[in-house]
């Protein structure tokens, strides 16, 4: 009997001894840190990780009224503030695009001259006008040029309420997420001319079907509200003085969004010179003429390299600058002024 309990003890102690090793070494490899819990919250990066824009087709109807506003005169601009407007003195449009047609999912969309987080980039320094500039000014600029028409008076009920949908579109935004959200996909400049054969082969491939095969687009159903795919070139598109009439910024657009429905920021489908060629052959055809446009860039070495109108602070010609090549443009502002030039 004896001798059985002896044994017992003897495995009691065998046993805790055994324990007690394994807990030294599950705190070594696992050691508590004070404050830390299991299954603690997620750290705010976490979170702001996940962040998405917004869905705007599901948010309509519970925006704010301003808010709302801002989305009808970014969606439906030609029957809202253009040609179409019921109220003559909303005719401020002079064309029948709409802005959600260059910036893509209602200005949600990252590489299509976004909206999201827009308002905290301004007020910021343009070279167009040489001087600082508020987020109104930028918005007018693109209403007397993209859309061909006249300003906005800066403290009027539409310009607040697109201003007030831009806001919305931005909040939240993590700091991290900014760059994202800015501009449009970079391209590498092909060391030569557009080829404007290449461009026409490429359109009738991958745009005609959407913009039609003079560049026309194709209204929506009911016209006054204006395109379902907007028109290239014509006299209901862009004038000359808008950016997208610089082939360096439309063929970034277009490498980053089109063909329509096919192409994403992270996954284009054109390849930089494929961009190239087709923006050049898009802005070969005429289209509304801007008056003043030589009265851009009062600093001319400002002047974006392909800026298809003069005057310049060089000695190229006008078809250089439309079609390039365009590295030696930026060589000669380097080496001349020491400005880095990307567009």
């Amino acid at each position: 009997m004896e001798e059985l309990r002896s044994l017992i003890r003897r495995l009691f102690w065998l046993v805790l001894t055994i324990f007690l090793l394994i807990s030294v070494v599950f705190i070594g490899l696992f050691p508590y840190t004070p404050g830390s819990t299991p299954n603690a919250e997620p750290q705010p990066e976490a979170i702001l990780s996940e962040w998405q824009p917004k869905n705007v087709p599901a948010a309509l109807g519970t925006m704010d009224p301003e808010v709302q506003l801002g989305y009808l005169l970014i969606k439906e601009t030609p029957s809202q503030m253009g040609p179409s407007a019921e109220n003559p003195k909303m005719r401020f449009s002079g064309n029948n695009l709409a802005c959600a047609n260059c910036h893509l999912k209602e200005g949600a969309q990252a590489g299509s001259a976004s909206w999201v987080g827009v308002i905290d980039r301004f007020p910021q320094f343009g070279g167009r006008s040489n001087k600082i500039g508020t987020i109104e000014d930028r918005i007018n600029g693109c209403m007397e040029r993209s859309m061909n028409g006249k300003k906005l008076p800066p403290d009027s009920e539409p310009m607040k309420a697109i201003v007030a949908y831009m806001n919305w579109l931005g909040e939240g935004l993590p700091a991290d997420r900014q760059k994202e959200f800015t501009g449009f996909v970079k391209i590498k400049i092909p060391d030569r001319a557009v080829d404007l054969s290449k461009g026409k082969a490429l359109y009738l491939k991958e745009c005609m079907i959407c913009h039609g095969g003079s560049g026309q687009g194709v209204l929506l159903t009911e016209a006054s509200k204006g395109y379902l795919y907007p028109p290239l070139w014509g006299q209901d598109s862009y004038n000359n003085g808008a950016g997208m009439h610089r082939v360096i910024t439309a063929a970034e657009f277009i490498k980053g969004n089109m063909p329509f429905g096919q192409a994403t920021w992270e996954n284009p489908k054109l390849t930089d010179a494929e961009a190239f060629d087709v923006a050049g052959y898009i802005n070969s055809f005429d289209r509304p003429v801007k008056e003043g446009v030589e009265k851009d860039y009062p600093d001319q070495k400002l002047k974006p390299v392909s800026t298809p109108y003069g005057p310049w602070a060089d000695d190229f010609s006008a078809e250089q600058h439309k079609y390039g090549p365009f590295l030696p443009i930026m060589d000669y502002y380097k080496q001349q002024y020491d400005i880095t030039k990307n567009k």
